[in-house]
C-alpha cells in the first residue's frame, strides 16, 4: 500500500484517540438513558402531585363513628329507623345504633372528628373530609377491585398501575408502584395491585414485614460480579428470543423486571435501615410502642419512598390479633377502637413529617377503605348486646385527602341525619379517581390503553375531577 493510500487511515492509536470523547458520550447516553427509562413521561397538564401515599382501611370503617357525625343517632339510639333501607349483604335489624364514641371540632376549620383519631384530628386544617362517597360494591372482593381499579371484576388494572403507566417513575432502583403490608391482605388479593392489560413491569410490588421483605429478591451469587455476569447472560438470551419473535411485551416486562430486581438487591437494605433516623422522628411515628409500631413502620417507609421518588405507595391495614380489620360486624365499639389506636399517631406523623420537609404539598395522602357502614345494628345472635356490629355501606361513607394540591380546612359532601346515604356532592369512586389523576397532571379522559378492541381507562367512560376539594 502506497505512502498516499496510508495517509487516508487511522492507526489503532489515533482512532482511539479521536474517539475519546464519543466513548464518554456513549457511557453518558446509556446513563441518560436509565434515568429517562426509570423517570418521567410527561403529564397532559401542569402537577400539584409528583407521589401518592394510599393509607387503605381494609374492610371498610364506619363513616358514622369516625369522621361524620350524625347527633341524630344518639338521640333516637334502638329506634327503629324510619326511612326505606335497602338489602346489605348480612341479615341486620332496622334498629338504630348510635356511635359509643364522642366528637368534637378541632383546627380552624372547625371540623368534627371522633375520639378514635385524637392525633388526625390535629391535622384538619391540611385535610379535604369527603362525606359523601358512594360506591358501587356491597361485598368485599368486587368493593376492592373497584376502589382500586374501577371495575367490580377481576384482571383490570390497579390505579397504581395507571399512574406509572401515564407517568412512569421517578426512581431509578425501585418499583413506581409499592404496596406496604404486615400481616393481612385484602380480599380479592394481589389483584387488587395488579396491571391487567397494562404491561407486567406496571403491577404493584408487595414489601412484606419480615426479614426478607421482598419476594425471590435474594441473590443467589455472593459475588455481585458472578451475579451481574449471569443477569446479563439471561438478558441476551431474552433479547435473543425478542429479535426472533419481534415485540413480545411479557418478555420486555421480564427483561426490565430482572434489571430492577438487580438495581432492588442494594436499595432496598438501604431504604429499611432507619439507623439515620432520629430519634424524636421514631416516637413522631410510634415506633417505640407496640400497639402502634407496625403501621408507624409503615408510614416511616412511605416518607422515604417518597423521597426515592417512589410514584404510588400503598399501605395496607396492619393484622390485629382477634379482628377481621376494619370489617366489625360485631364487637365495633372495641374494634374500631383498637384500629383507629394503631393507625392514629402514625397517620399524624406522615402527614407532620412530610410537611416538615416540604414534600407534602407534593404527595398527595389518601385516607379510606372500600366501603362504610351502616347506622343500624347487626347483633351476632339476634339480642342487643355489647358485641353489637354495622354491615357494609357503599351508599354513604367518608374518605380523605390531604396535600398534592388539595385544598385544606374543606369538609365536602354530606349524608343524610342518619349516615346511610350521600345527599349533596356526591363523590363516586369514578370522580375520586379522577381527582387523583388531575393532580398527578393526568386527563383521565385521555389516559387509556387500547385493549380488547377499544380504548380503556382507569374511569371507563364515567369520572368528573371534584374541583370544590383543589387548592
Amino acid at each position: 500500500m502506497s505512502a498516499e493510500h496510508r495517509s487516508r487511515f487511522l492507526t489503532r492509536r489515533q482512532m482511539l484517540c479521536r474517539c475519546a470523547n464519543g466513548f464518554g458520550g456513549l457511557a453518558l447516553l446509556d446513563l441518560m438513558t436509565r434515568t429517562a427509562g426509570a423517570a418521567t413521561r410527561a403529564p397532559h397538564h401542569a402537577a400539584k402531585a409528583k407521589s401518592v401515599i394510599f393509607l387503605f382501611m381494609d374492610g371498610g370503617p364506619s363513616q358514622i363513628d369516625t369522621f361524620d357525625p350524625k347527633p341524630r343517632l344518639t338521640a333516637e339510639n334502638g329506634q327503629k329507623i324510619p326511612i326505606d333501607t335497602p338489602t346489605t349483604v348480612f341479615n341486620i335489624s332496622d334498629r338504630i345504633y348510635a356511635s359509643p364514641y364522642s366528637f368534637r371540632k378541632y383546627g380552624q376549620s372547625g371540623a368534627a372528628v371522633s375520639e378514635l383519631f385524637p392525633h388526625v384530628a390535629e391535622c384538619v386544617d391540611d385535610m379535604a373530609i369527603i362525606r359523601s362517597m358512594v360506591a358501587d360494591h356491597s361485598e368485599h372482593t368486587a368493593a376492592n377491585y373497584f376502589m382500586h381499579s374501577g371495575s367490580g371484576f377481576q384482571g383490570r388494572p390497579s390505579i397504581g398501575a395507571w399512574v406509572n403507566y401515564g407517568l412512569g417513575s421517578e426512581s431509578e432502583n425501585l418499583p413506581g408502584f409499592i404496596v406496604l403490608e404486615s400481616g393481612l391482605i385484602p380480599p380479592g388479593g394481589l389483584d387488587c395491585f395488579g396491571s391487567g392489560f397494562l404491561p407486567a413491569s406496571y403491577q404493584g410490588t408487595l414489601f412484606r414485614n419480615s426479614e426478607h421483605p421482598v419476594a425471590d429478591l435474594q441473590p443467589l451469587e455472593k459475588d455481585p460480579a458472578r451475579q451481574r455476569a449471569k443477569l446479563e447472560l439471561l438478558g441476551k438470551l431474552n433479547r435473543g428470543v425478542l429479535d426472533r419473535f419481534g415485540q413480545v411485551s411479557e418478555i420486555e416486562a421480564t427483561i426490565s423486571n430482572y434489571e430492577m430486581a438487580f438495581r432492588m438487591q442494594s436499595a432496598v437494605p438501604d431504604l429499611l435501615d432507619f439507623s439515620g433516623e432520629s430519634e424524636a422522628t421514631r416516637k413522631l411515628y410510634g415506633l417505640d410502642e407496640e400497639l402502634t409500631s407496625e403501621f408507624g413502620r409503615e408510614c416511616l417507609i412511605a416518607r422515604r419512598l417518597v423521597e426515592r421518588g417512589v410514584r404510588f405507595i400503598e399501605l395496607l391495614s396492619p393484622a390485629r390479633k382477634g379482628l377481621d380489620r376494619w370489617d366489625q360486624h360485631s364487637g365495633l365499639e372495641n374494634g374500631h377502637r383498637i384500629n383507629a389506636k394503631s393507625t392514629d399517631k402514625p397517620i399524624a406523623g406522615l402527614l407532620r413529617d412530610l410537611k416538615s420537609r416540604g414534600l407534602l404539598d407534593q404527595t398527595l395522602v389518601i385516607w379510606g377503605g372500600e366501603f362504610g357502614r351502616t347506622p343500624c345494628a347487626q347483633y351476632p345472635d339476634g339480642s342487643y348486646v355489647k358485641e353489637i356490629g354495622r354491615d357494609h355501606n357503599p351508599f354513604g361513607f367518608t374518605m380523605w385527602m390531604a396535600g398534592g394540591g388539595v385544598k385544606g380546612g374543606v369538609v365536602h359532601g354530606a349524608t343524610d341525619e342518619y349516615g346511610y346515604f350521600a345527599v349533596e356532592k356526591k363523590v363516586h369512586v369514578h370522580d375520586l379517581h379522577a381527582t387523583i389523576l388531575h393532580l398527578l397532571g393526568l386527563d383521565h379522559t385521555r389516559l387509556s390503553f387500547h385493549f380488547s378492541g377499544r380504548d380503556m381507562r382507569l374511569t371507563d367512560v364515567h369520572g368528573n375531577v371534584v374541583r370544590e376539594i383543589l387548592a
